[in-house]
């Protein structure tokens, strides 16, 4: 029993033919293998400018911000320095024009 060759079921698929994978010209193989390459790196590029333009974003937001916050007190030592020497130039003017000539509007 054991030397004769064994009949599978009829419902088991034979292979009846032998099918061998068609020959790809060497050129062909190379540009195929060359779309390939500029096909991924296209997709990697993409994820890349979609993620490089979000950080950036985040970090220049967070920049601004940052310089925002230090500009403040800044400014503010600014504009306290100008509206001081602005007043301090209003009231010399106004001492002088009562020691001197009138002021202008005839006061």
């Amino acid at each position: 029993m054991a030397g004769a060759p064994r009949t599978p079921p009829r419902y088991v698929p034979t292979l009846t033919e032998v099918v061998q994978p068609a020959a790809a010209p060497e050129d062909g193989a190379a540009f195929s293998l060359e779309q390939l390459q500029e096909q991924v790196i296209h997709r990697v590029m993409q994820r890349v400018d979609l993620s490089l333009e979000r950080r950036l974003r985040e970090a220049i937001a967070t920049l601004v911000l940052e310089h925002t916050r230090n500009l403040g007190p800044l400014l503010r030592e600014e504009i306290e320095l100008v509206v001081r020497q602005s007043v301090s130039d209003a009231v010399a003017q106004e001492l002088s024009g009562r020691t001197g000539a009138p002021p202008p509007g005839g006061r």
